[in-house]
């Protein structure tokens, strides 16, 4: 089952970067592949627990697929977990975990995935394995373009930032 797991540092807070993560209906403005994310809802089950149940569509070119994810954001423990709900895939599970250091924090990010189809793999696998390892890098430029080249950022900062236009 392929999968891919990277470390990255990065100058901003745990919490900022949750903040970023967790702004699904942003995703088409920068993400690899994404071309459209409806949030069919959206709860807090407890303070700082917040599940978001989203469909992202994705395509390259000609190819056009959707699936609906469970995004359960838990800003106490700086982490954001995505399980797969349906869609082309037989599984899809990714993690974010954002770890505080002197200067930032460090962005863990890891992801497994596997289609339904052994011909959807054949077709789709490898733009699909390629646009995975570009996520990371994605989050980071979104960061930069909305938070500036360092992290002296409040949380009062964090939320304005989110919204603006880009």
């Amino acid at each position: 089952m392929p999968s891919f797991q990277t470390k990255r540092p990065v100058p901003y807070g745990p919490q900022a970067m949750v903040d970023l993560v967790a702004d699904v209906e942003a995703y088409p403005q920068f993400l690899p592949l994404c071309d459209s994310l409806t949030v069919l809802s959206r709860s807090a089950a407890e303070p700082g627990i917040e599940t978001i149940v989203a469909r992202m569509g994705v395509g390259y070119g000609p190819l056009q697929e959707s699936f609906t994810s469970r995004i359960t954001i838990n800003r106490a423990l700086h982490q954001i977990d995505v399980t797969h709900i349906d869609g082309p895939f037989r599984q899809l599970d990714n993690r974010w975990r954002f770890v505080p250091s002197r200067s930032g924090c460090l962005v863990e990010f890891s992801i497994t995935y596997e289609f339904r189809s052994f011909a959807l793999q054949l077709l789709l696998g490898n733009m699909f394995d390629r646009a995975f390892r570009k996520f990371a890098e994605a989050f980071e430029s979104r960061a930069r373009t909305l938070y500036g080249p360092s992290a002296d950022i409040t949380p009062a900062q964090v939320r304005p930032a989110l919204r603006s236009p880009t």
